[in-house]
């Protein structure tokens, strides 16, 4: 699987990006997609994921705030942050792994580039 995340950019405390990540190369649909993050200095940290069947996840500081969806029509799984704060700004990855999402990093097989998202206050 290929993931290519794209969305992120410069946003000012408040706002809102949608991050979108593009897979190809297999089944998507039998994938589960998540979003991670990686702060400078900081380690690379869970957000949220889904599973194949929709079942989602998200690391409890961000519930309320960010949204993930998955398009199986478009293979695409997206990420909706809302109320963006300066401590959101960090570069962001998605990753897959078949069928049933973990929050470790060691389980998932496939890895996009990250896209990088700046919160200013």
């Amino acid at each position: 699987v290929q993931l290519q995340a794209s969305g992120g950019g410069l946003v000012q405390a408040g706002g809102s990006l949608r991050l979108s990540c593009a897979a190809s190369g297999r089944t998507f649909s039998n994938y589960a997609m998540a979003w991670f993050r990686q702060a400078p200095g900081q380690e690379r940290e869970f957000l949220t994921a889904i599973n194949w069947s929709g079942d989602t996840n998200y690391r409890d500081s961000l519930k309320g705030r960010f949204t993930i969806s998955r398009d199986n029509n478009k293979n695409t799984v997206y990420l909706q942050m809302n109320s963006l704060k300066p401590e959101d700004t960090a570069v962001y990855y998605c990753a897959a792994r078949p069928i049933n999402y973990s929050h470790r990093i060691g389980d998932y097989n496939y890895w996009g580039q990250g896209t990088q998202v700046t919160v200013s206050s």
